[in-house]
């Protein structure tokens, strides 16, 4: 019973984080676009929802990637939250189950390294994916103008 009250205290704890460091990014992604181009979309016959949809939106992808990106890497290699409340094994994280290869007096290096490469692999994969929105929403910021 106390392994299902511990174990959300540090998701929230994620979530938390994650939620401040989302508004952080986005700010300044939907704070680099004019606000002419929201009024172009209304001259065009466009709602606000429909403005949001077919111009902010599409203009902010870059930005809401690299978010994208930052946010799921940050709870994908979470280790000291989840290392410290959560004692079940079968529960645990990948990147905390790969500590039961270290032991006392022996390292297990092949399996390390293979559970390495499957903690790494989603992350590689994901990156790869959206590499070019990535680079962008880097970038966006980077020149006033």
């Amino acid at each position: 019973m106390t392994i299902f009250i511990i174990v959300p205290i540090g998701f929230v704890f994620r979530m938390a984080f994650s939620q401040v460091f989302t508004i952080w990014l986005l700010r300044g992604t939907f704070m680099s676009i004019s606000a002419e181009m929201e009024q172009a979309a209304t001259i065009d016959g466009c709602n606000r929802i429909q403005a949001m949809f077919k111009v902010l939106l599409p203009v902010a992808a870059p930005g809401i990637v690299t978010t994208l990106i930052f946010i799921f890497i940050n709870a994908w290699n979470e280790y000291t939250v989840a290392l410290c409340l959560i004692s079940t094994d079968t529960i645990k994280p990948l990147t905390v189950g790969i500590n039961i290869f270290n032991g006392y007096n022996i390292i297990e290096w092949q399996y390390l390294f293979a559970a390495s490469i499957f903690a790494i692999v989603p992350v590689v994969i994901l990156f790869m994916s959206i590499e070019k929105n990535l680079t962008s929403g880097l970038t966006a910021g980077g020149v006033k103008g």
